[in-house]
């Protein structure tokens, strides 16, 4: 008996939501958030456990993994479409100086903390850690995961000043993030061939921000015009779709000009396509809550792939572990410190002060693109990736827990016996068959 290639991803997706789903229950009765159960649930059915036994219908193998990737390109897509929706013009003029002030703040300043508790290392143990992955890893650590956030605020519907500041930070972190990485690549790229090519260190960081935004822009404009051609709810849900899948697909584009690579970030772009279209569309906000409930096994997918995707094998190296040690505990004191000082600046209030920086903990896919893009660096590259996998393992699992803590300390998170939709539904059924 055997099963088709197209079976088998199927097969594969039906898996990996069945998981999540099961083990979210069992988080909800120990008072974890739903996001770190997908996790958990990917590592269990991912290639490294479950996956390993090579079995149909029992978990997830490599090969099936990358064939899921379009799966997590989507799901960033249209959680970066649903950030845009922070930036509402209304809600900019509350909190915009503020979020940009210490979006900006905290991220220089992680990144420092991290160079000097890395190359310092560095000269411990050069032979495990270079100068140039050194300062790449310090330039990934500014990157914050806007999913899990987005996830755990959603699932206790968490109201008030953290969460109105939080969004907007955690999505200026991606574009801020983007340049320190860019020029920090291009550093190390530097120190590595010993040449330094000026261009396209600062150019390409710039054009990519540029670019990305731009598309966004033009995006959303389309999506606003053509939203008024449609009046059902399931054509105007599929419209919304059908715009964030457009932007993800065209942001995939790069191409080469002489030494200056030139690409699109999907994120960035999606992002703009929400702002757009937010600040342009009288019924926006109706539509973003329509393609929110559409979403929701994406979502659900993109986590358990997410889990899925770790590598455990980062923990047999005591040099990773060492280093990975050293880079987490640098960047929480960068990510606390760096927000808790410009929140101090800005004369934010007191919860913003001491729980925003705790909110932005949570590392996951932004940070794994740069890493990828790190490989570039070679043997360097290597330890780039293995650093941040080993991160982004624990701060996965610990970061959206951390952030709930966080949250419902500040009183943003209210603890209400919610309803069951389906003891809801079945109690309607039984008063109507009276």
């Amino acid at each position: 008996m055997s099963i088709s290639e197209t079976g088998s991803i199927i097969l594969s997706l039906s898996i990996a939501l069945l998981a999540g789903l099961l083990l979210s229950r069992l988080a909800k009765k120990v008072k974890l958030p739903a996001v770190t159960a997908y996790l958990i649930a990917g590592v269990l059915v991912g290639p490294f456990l479950l996956g390993s036994l090579k079995i149909p219908g029992i978990g997830i193998t490599q090969s099936q993994l990358d064939n899921l990737g379009f799966i997590s390109d989507l799901a960033l897509g249209f959680i970066a479409f649903a950030m845009g929706n922070e930036f509402r013009l209304s809600q900019l003029k509350k909190v915009g100086r503020q979020a940009a002030i210490i979006g900006v703040f905290q991220a220089i300043f992680t990144t420092i903390i991290v160079d000097a508790a890395l190359i310092g290392l560095h000269f411990i143990i050069p032979e495990h850690l270079s100068l140039p992955a050194a300062i790449v890893l310090a330039s990934i650590a500014t990157a914050t995961a806007p999913a899990a956030t987005l996830m755990v605020i959603k699932q206790y519907k968490a109201k008030g000043p953290v969460t109105n500041v939080l969004l907007p930070v955690v999505a200026l972190d991606d574009a801020v993030g983007l340049v320190i990485f860019a020029i920090s690549f291009g550093i190390a790229k530097s120190l590595s061939l010993g040449s330094v090519d000026v261009l396209s260190v600062v150019l390409e960081p710039i054009v990519e921000v540029v670019m990305s935004l731009a598309l966004g822009f033009v995006m959303g404009f389309l999506f606003t015009f053509c939203e008024r051609f449609f009046h059902s709810r399931s054509k105007r849900m599929a419209v919304s779709v059908t715009f964030v899948m457009m932007t993800v697909a065209l942001s995939c584009i790069n191409f080469k000009i002489g030494n200056v690579h030139f690409a699109f970030s999907s994120l960035l772009s999606c992002m703009m396509l929400g702002t757009v279209f937010c600040n342009m569309c009288d019924v926006s906000e109706e539509l973003m809550e329509r393609a929110d409930r559409w979403t929701a096994p994406i979502l659900i997918l993109f986590f358990v792939i997410s889990g899925a995707k770790l590598d455990l094998l980062v923990f047999k190296e005591w040099p990773i572990v060492l280093i990975g040690i050293v880079y987490i505990i640098s960047r929480s004191i960068g990510k606390y410190f760096g927000a808790g000082i410009s929140a101090s600046i800005t004369k934010s209030e007191s919860n913003i002060r001491k729980y925003l920086g705790i909110t932005l903990l949570p590392q996951a896919g932004v940070a794994l693109g740069m890493a990828i893009k790190a490989m570039e660096l070679g043997p360097e590259g290597e330890i780039v990736r293995n650093i941040t996998l080993f991160a982004v393992l624990i701060y996965e699992i610990v970061g959206p827990f951390l952030t709930k803590l966080a949250l419902a300390k500040s009183g943003e998170i209210k603890e209400e016996d919610r309803k069951s939709a389906r003891d809801e539904h079945i109690a309607n059924k039984a008063l109507n068959n009276k």
